[in-house]
């Protein structure tokens, strides 16, 4: 990493508060911009979110905001309504106020005397998809966005739902730690020493836990329409650099986008990594120079100047070679590819029957699949952060809980690009079920790396936004998409299809304990085999003088000086456990976010959580899954607030159960405690 604490431009800092439409809620934001920009005006680059600028994302922004402004842009990071230190009380995830209220920044960016009135915004995970979804309102100033780990269908690729299944680990951990995130008062430096405990105990009293709602709202309808630019990609004006990495939930996005999009406002690029920046050096790597990289978007598209960005292939992905299995990667072996048009006439379908492949099954034999209820415990980290226990282990233990077609071992290389498809011949033995597909690469030694899954919900096997029953005892093909991936399986390698129709916790399980019957000779993998003698054609291509892909190292501002403090008693990131009486599997997670820290002001931030899911391997109304967090700030003697929440969810037959509780304290006296019961029935999860 290149640290560069000198630029063209000097820059200053300044705190502001924004106006919104309603003239009563003020934003705050914190602008980096050059000293001269009043007398030289510059375009203005947006960063809108919930995390809180004045603490949890400070590290993250010391690292570009001032490096953007060293380049001649005003950098702007603004906290969302009833978030951080805005005003105004929080609402859902996305909702019209927060789209509207950024419409509102983007217009007043572009008044500003020091902007040229021009607007770029970009983000990571919710930063990433409210610049997608603020492009689709079109505000005239909003000229490009770089949209980064984020969804154009906020019901098939997001937290809540996957494949018309309820996210277990997600649904219920990402709402536990947003009511806990939402919880967080304003900063007195920012707001007022008489002014942030009225605000606080506002912001508390309006809060209600986003499970209620995600879970009120179980097919794709209207609720789910709202913020899923895929509903209308016409919609988008503003030019589009998206990107994503393999190890992120969100990959999918880039390759929809670089589809739909028209080739002159869209660029792709897909990498190993989780779900990071892909400049932060965080696992797997390799990381790259990706402040340079979108500089190059903003100034050709905010700065008319001719970059050559738009020369480069509209998608550039990593593919990846391969590797034994491991949780975490330093850095991932491969190497880029581009493709100028997607799909790619570079990548075609390989289509490789099921039928004789099955364990212990005949070519004909129809196939019984009837997975114990644990199945999907080494699923690994839905949303990988660069943690060491983040990416799934060795497959061999949920190969054994599933069905698994092998091909016979490999002549040669087989290089994939795209997004796998399953057809699958089955019936089942009750209403409501699940199916599950996980490809794996398999090695002489018998170790099994997972390379992409996919999930289907059968009763919205007929569209996301209805719910058909099966009828036992009928045979119906289904075929459904796994995640996109570049992938390598060498000579000598077995391609496996595990088959499951249980995937604990990611899978929330249907309330009957069902099984499915495959026909493996009417079943199939269909695979986006990707021809690598494309690679040898660059010369031949329509741009002129374009070599092998390279980007340049990654090169960030100066970092910020905190002090992050490991806790005294560290505890496992992911533990299992198997209680043999009650035939019990238990599986916590600490999703360490980045603990406790110190910030140079004398802020002291301490954060812990843990994530709890537990099922019987027999039954699957015995899942129940729990979201614990505790965050105290505190400045030396002015301040000292703590926040406890606790979320849990389970199930009966027929409704799911929720409850959730908070308590917040300032000064260790009570501020705002309240308690949540929910119930909603089960219509279609």
């Amino acid at each position: 990493m290149k640290y560069r604490e000198h630029f063209d431009r000097q820059v200053t800092c300044e705190d502001v508060w924004i106006p919104t439409r309603d003239g009563r809620t003020h934003l705050h934001a914190r602008i980096w911009r050059p000293t001269d920009a009043e007398t030289n005006p510059v375009p203005a680059l947006l960063e809108y979110l919930p995390y809180r600028k004045t603490d949890w994302t400070a590290p993250r922004d010391a690292q570009r905001h001032p490096w953007y402004a060293g380049h001649g842009y005003a950098s702007v990071r603004v906290d969302i309504r009833g978030h951080g230190d805005s005003e105004g009380t929080p609402g859902d995830e996305y909702d019209a106020q927060e789209l509207a209220d950024g419409v509102d920044v983007v217009n007043w960016l572009a008044e500003q005397p020091w902007c040229t009135g021009k607007v770029g915004m970009f983000g990571i995970s919710w930063g990433g998809f409210n610049s997608l979804q603020i492009a689709a309102l079109a505000p005239e100033p909003l000229k490009a966005i770089v949209t980064v780990c984020s969804t154009d269908d906020r019901y098939d690729n997001d937290v809540h739902y996957t494949g018309g299944a309820v996210l277990g680990i997600d649904m219920l951990a990402w709402a536990g730690t947003m009511l806990a995130f939402a919880a967080r008062p304003p900063d007195p430096t920012s707001v007022g020493k008489d002014r942030w405990l009225p605000m606080w105990r506002e912001r508390l009293e309006a809060l209600d836990p986003f499970l209620h709602t995600w879970l009120a709202h179980q097919q794709r309808d209207d609720y789910w329409r709202h913020g899923s630019v895929c509903e209308d990609y016409t919609a988008i004006d503003a030019a589009v650099l998206a990107v994503g990495g393999w190890n992120d939930p969100y990959r999918d996005t880039v390759l929809r986008l670089v589809e739909h999009l028209p080739d002159d406002r869209v660029r792709g690029i897909v990498g190993p990594w989780s779900h990071q920046y892909p400049d932060r050096g965080l696992p797997p790597g390799p990381a790259i120079g990706f402040l340079q990289e979108t500089l190059r978007w903003w100034d050709q598209h905010l700065k008319g100047e001719d970059t050559g960005i738009m020369r480069e292939p509209k998608l550039r992905a990593w593919l990846n070679d391969p590797v034994p299995p491991a949780t975490s990667y330093d850095v991932m072996p491969g190497r880029w590819v581009g493709d100028d048009n997607w799909p790619s006439p570079s990548v075609s379908w390989d289509e490789r029957t099921l039928g004789g492949t099955g364990t212990g099954t005949g070519a004909a034999a129809p196939v019984l699949v009837r997975s114990p209820q644990h199945t999907g415990l080494d699923a690994g980290r839905f949303f990988p952060f660069g943690n060491a226990s983040d990416l799934p282990p060795d497959q061999r233990e949920e190969d054994g809980r599933s069905v698994c077609f092998d091909s016979a071992p490999l002549d040669a290389r087989v290089e994939i690009l795209g997004r796998p498809r399953v057809r699958l011949r089955l019936d089942s033995a009750t209403p409501r079920a699940h199916v599950v597909a996980r490809v794996c690469d398999v090695a002489p030694d018998g170790s099994s790396t997972l390379v992409t899954r996919g999930v289907l919900n059968l009763l919205s096997r007929h569209g996301r936004d209805r719910a058909v029953e099966w009828t036992p005892g009928t045979y119906e093909t289904v075929e459904f998409e796994l995640n996109g991936i570049g992938y390598a399986f060498p000579p000598g390698h077995r391609i496996r299809v595990a088959v499951s129709d249980t995937y604990w916790p990611w899978v929330w399980p249907h309330g009957e304990r069902g099984q499915l019957t495959v026909l493996p000779a009417e079943s199939a993998l269909l695979l986006p085999v990707r021809d690598p003698a494309s690679d040898e054609h660059e010369d031949e291509h329509e741009y002129e003088g374009r070599g092998p892909i390279r980007f340049e190292e990654p090169e960030q501002a100066l970092p910020l000086p905190v002090t992050y403090e490991r806790p005294a008693e560290a505890t496992p990131e992911r533990l299992v456990t198997y209680d043999v009486a009650k035939g019990e599997w238990t599986l916590e997670v600490d999703p360490n976010y980045g603990g406790s820290r110190v910030y140079p002001d004398g802020l002291r931030y301490e954060e812990s959580a843990r994530e709890t899911y537990r099922i019987r391997a027999d039954d699957p109304l015995s899942a129940v899954a729990v979201s614990e967090w505790t965050i105290r700030l505190r400045r030396g003697d002015d301040w000292d607030a703590e926040i406890m929440t606790r979320t849990e969810l389970r199930a009966t037959a027929t409704e799911f159960i929720m409850d959730s509780r908070m308590e917040t304290r300032a000064d260790g006296e009570t501020v705002v405690k309240r308690a949540w019961h929910r119930t909603t029935p089960r219509t279609s999860a």
